[in-house]
């Protein structure tokens, strides 16, 4: 049987990948804290040997009418950004994946009322929201695995969380899985205009769009702190005011699998909370609870794919 042995909601932003040199030019001469904490977090949690795959909940990846899980016995090649190519230009990346927990996990779509599709096409593409963390946390760790899920564009939150349901489940049916997870995006998301933006390149979250903005993610952030996973999910729409990435799917997925309003497990943070051109980010840990991820768990019913 397999379990989650470790959660994570982590900025993914392309300034984590670009030279020492130009973050300092960036920030006013100073690290950028998202780095050092990426690099801590890989000392404390992605180079120990009580894992074997990670799992990236893909908030720059968008699918349509299923959600998607990678495939491939292993992916490899270089990377270059259609979003920001001159920051992010041929990044070498090779990695194994895992095709045995993919089929497990879309073997679990019908039980929970959704439509879950493992990929294994060689030519299917990457994106940064994952390459970007495996370049700080996976790359020279050639023995663990890495798989890709994308958000569903046409899915709202109720979708996002039964898949995350169904993770669980195909994580547990897979044979000795050690899972860590990575929900691979931003808190609120609001870029500055172009003719502005270059004003708000600073990491200081003076620099957040708005001040409600802010606000709304230091008060979830703080939540995050104190495992109360209940209250952030109990207040989505009012955190929808600020436009927080992918519509929060990357975190939505995660929960999911964690035990949603149940799940208690405090998380640790690594760096500070920082702007990204307008953009709130952290870097969120959640260990697994010596008790499990929710307890006691009820049984989940089965779900209707027409509820």
């Amino acid at each position: 049987m397999g379990e989650i042995v470790g959660a994570g909601l982590l900025a993914h932003v392309p300034t984590i990948v670009l030279p020492e040199a130009t973050r300092l030019e960036l920030n006013e001469g100073k690290e950028i804290t998202l780095v050092t904490g990426l690099r801590e977090l890989r000392r404390d949690v992605f180079e120990r040997d009580d894992y074997d795959t990670v799992v990236v909940l893909d908030s720059h990846w968008a699918t349509t009418v299923e959600f998607v899980v990678t495939a491939q016995r292993r992916r490899a090649g270089l990377f270059t950004s259609e979003e920001l190519p001159r920051g992010m230009s041929r990044m070498p990346y090779d990695y194994p994946g895992d095709p045995e927990l993919a089929a497990n996990i879309a073997s679990f779509a019908d039980r929970h009322g959704t439509w879950i599709t493992p990929i294994d096409d060689d030519f299917l593409p990457v994106y940064y929201a994952t390459i970007n963390l495996w370049k700080h946390l996976g790359e020279g760790l050639p023995d663990k695995r890495w798989v890709s899920v994308g958000v569903c564009q046409t899915g709202d939150a109720e979708d996002h969380l039964r898949f995350g349901r169904a993770l669980a489940d195909g994580i547990a049916a897979t044979p000795g899985r050690r899972v860590l997870l990575i929900a691979s995006g931003a808190l609120s998301h609001t870029f500055w205009p172009l003719r502005e933006l270059r004003d708000h390149e600073a990491s200081d979250p003076v620099h957040i769009f708005t001040p409600e903005a802010r606000a709304a993610d230091e008060e979830r952030i703080a939540w995050f702190r104190e495992g109360r996973h209940d209250r952030v999910l109990d207040t989505m729409d009012e955190f929808a005011r600020f436009k927080p990435e992918a519509r929060f799917g990357h975190y939505l997925m995660m929960a999911g699998a964690l035990g949603e309003g149940a799940c208690t497990a405090p998380g640790r943070q690594y760096g500070e909370y920082e702007n990204s051109v307008g953009t709130g980010q952290v870097l969120m840990w959640f260990d697994r609870p010596a008790d499990g991820w929710t307890g006691t768990p009820a049984p989940r019913p089965t779900d209707s794919r027409s509820a």
